[in-house]
C-alpha cells in the first residue's frame, strides 16, 4: 500500500506517517521505482501497535522502546491490560458526570457524599427519570426544579428534618388511635399539603389528594411509611383525602 492508502485506512494524516519514517518509528519496507514509499503487512502491524499506544498517551519516544523490546504477544497483553485499565477510569468518570447530571436536572446541587448524607437510600435522583416522564409537563414540575436549583445543603438539611418530624407525629397519632378523617389527623394532613407548596409547588387540594392516592397505590411510597408504622400509609393517605376534602368544602 502507499502512503495515501495507509493514511486513509489508519485514520491518519499522511505527514504523520512520514514523520515516523523520519524519527525511524515506522519506516516503509519498500519504495516504488519513482521512490514512493510502499507499506508491507507487517508495516500496517507495527502502525497499529504505534497507534494504540499513542492512543494510550505515551510519547513516541517511549513507544519506540516498548515495540523493540516486546514480541507480539506481549504488546497484546500490556495492551490489553493499559485499556482496561482505562476503561475502568473512564467508566469511573462517566459514572461521576452522570451523577453530577442527575443532580443538575433535579437542581440538587450537593455532592454525592451530601446526599446520601442528607437522603439517604431515599435520594430523589434515583427517580427523576420517572419523575420528569410522568411530571415533565406540568407547571408543578417546573416550580419544583425553579425552586430546588436555588436550595443549599443547609435548605435540604432543614426541609428533609421539618418532613421526617410531620412523619413522626403522623406515626404519633396513629399509635394513639386518631382517626384519619378527624381534625386532628386532618390538620396534620394541611401541614403536611403547606409544606409541599412551602417548598417545592403549589400544591391545591386536589393534587394533594391525588398524592395521598398513589401513597398506597404505589408500593415504594406504601414502604417508605411502613417502615416508620405499620398502617401509616393509609392513615396518610385517608387523612389525605379527608383534608382536600374539608378544604375545597
Amino acid at each position: 500500500m502507499n502512503v495515501g492508502e495507509v493514511a486513509a485506512l489508519a485514520g491518519v494524516t499522511v505527514r504523520t506517517l512520514h514523520h515516523y519514517d523520519r524519527i525511524g518509528l515506522l519506516s516503509p519496507s519498500g519504495r516504488s521505482t519513482s521512490g514512493y514509499r510502499q507499506y508491507s503487512p507487517a508495516d500496517l502491524d507495527r502502525l497499529h501497535q504505534v497507534l494504540v499506544y499513542r492512543e494510550l498517551g505515551f510519547p513516541l519516544e517511549e513507544v519506540a522502546t516498548l515495540i523493540e523490546a516486546s514480541d507480539p504477544a506481549e504488546h497484546l497483553r500490556r495492551q490489553h491490560r493499559l485499556l482496561r485499565d482505562r476503561l475502568e477510569r473512564t467508566r469511573a468518570m462517566v459514572a461521576a458526570v452522570e451523577k453530577e447530571m442527575e443532580a443538575r436536572a433535579m437542581g440538587i446541587s450537593l455532592s454525592p457524599e451530601e446526599r446520601f448524607e442528607i437522603f439517604g437510600e431515599h435520594d430523589p435522583e434515583r427517580y427523576e427519570a420517572e419523575v420528569e416522564e410522568r411530571w415533565g409537563d406540568t407547571e408543578a414540575y417546573a416550580q419544583s426544579r425553579r425552586r430546588t436549583a436555588a436550595y443549599t445543603k443547609e435548605d435540604w438539611v432543614r426541609i428533609t428534618a421539618e418532613g421526617e418530624d410531620l412523619m413522626q407525629r403522623m406515626a404519633t397519632a396513629l399509635r394513639a388511635g386518631v382517626a384519619p378523617d378527624t381534625a386532628p389527623a386532618m390538620d396534620l394532613a394541611e401541614e403536611h399539603r403547606q409544606q409541599i407548596g412551602r417548598d417545592f409547588y403549589d400544591c391545591p387540594p386536589e393534587l394533594h389528594a391525588a398524592l395521598g392516592r398513589m401513597y398506597v397505590e404505589d408500593e415504594r411510597f406504601t414502604a417508605t411509611y411502613e417502615a416508620v408504622a405499620p398502617g401509616l400509609a393509609q392513615w396518610v393517605s385517608t387523612a389525605v383525602q379527608a383534608n382536600a376534602a374539608r378544604q375545597e368544602a
